[in-house]
């Protein structure tokens, strides 16, 4: 897919499901549902079987989404990419969290035909958002709980959120104390995140970013009670002990818009949402496929 496509692709997907669904939520319980349908279509598309993983809240069922592709060599090595596809109360979710899922529905047409080495799971997820967020009804978490129970083996989790906004404006980016004596004040790079027993992963992760050498990142390996390390659905893999990291904008520390009303399609950056999504593909090459 050449860069334009890409990133004609990803808007398309985010004016979809922030646009025309707008705010999908238990309390928009028929948007939920039509963003969780548009997932579904996208993925069968490229050519994938989707798994629905119910779950039942408050009376209604709801569901994380996901396909897979199985190890040709180590099967039982499982590589998931995830990104939540609700939106907070009162928000569109253009960017929290239109962005990351039009990067993973990217990722499942880019290796629509390829056999990994080892098995990719891209893996929508729902209610990541309050009043669900680290609670028992958030999608990821019990996902994660789920694959923890069967024993299944998951090397690595990579967590797509809110990554679609940049500035190149002098103090664009901020951070919680002491990180902003550490890092740039300009908010035009990506972020990888990881807590500290996910060192090795964020460090892989790193050299294919690098290696893509398509947009500007940050990396850090943190200790989870900072604000903001743990607040996405890589969080709840860490509970289940594993190794897992964000690659984000940095949400509220970057965005203005962040849970708004004008959180909409219009204020992403394609162009460099297009380059992240880019190096994506290089890290999942990396984990996934390479020996």
């Amino acid at each position: 897919m050449t860069p334009l496509a890409l990133e004609n692709s990803l808007r398309h997907d985010i004016t979809h499901i922030a646009g025309t669904i707008g705010e999908r939520n238990l309390d928009r319980y028929e948007a939920l549902k039509a963003a969780e349908n548009y997932i579904v279509q996208r993925f069968e598309a490229a050519g994938q079987r989707v798994a629905r993983q119910v779950l039942l809240v408050n009376g209604k069922e709801v569901a994380n989404l996901e396909v897979e592709w199985k190890g040709q060599t180590e099967p039982d090595a499982i590589i998931v990419i995830g990104a939540h596809y609700d939106s907070v109360r009162g928000c569109p979710g253009a960017n929290d969290n239109g962005s990351g899922v039009a990067a993973l529905l990217a990722a499942a047409e880019a290796f629509a035909t390829r056999t990994p080495r080892k098995t990719l799971r891209l893996v929508a997820f729902v209610n990541e958002e309050p009043p669900y967020f680290q609670g028992e009804a958030m999608g990821s978490l019990v996902y994660a709980r789920r694959a923890k129970a069967q024993g299944e083996r998951i090397e690595a989790m990579l967590s797509l959120e809110t990554m679609g906004y940049f500035s190149d404006r002098k103090d664009s980016q901020k951070y919680p104390f002491p990180l902003n004596l550490v890092y740039p004040d300009k908010g035009n790079f990506i972020g990888l995140v990881a807590n500290r027993s996910s060192s090795k992963l964020l460090n892989q992760v790193a050299k294919a970013f690098e290696e893509a050498r398509t947009i500007p990142f940050e990396k850090g390996a943190f200790m989870e009670s900072l604000p903001g390390v743990g607040w996405s659905d890589h969080w709840a893999f860490w509970q289940a002990g594993y190794p897992a990291l964000m690659i984000t904008d940095t949400a509220p520390f970057r965005y203005p818009y962040y849970h708004t009303q004008e959180d909409t399609p219009e204020k992403v950056d394609y162009p460099r949402l297009g380059q992240v999504t880019r190096a994506l593909f290089k890290a999942i090459e990396r984990l996934a496929f390479e020996p």
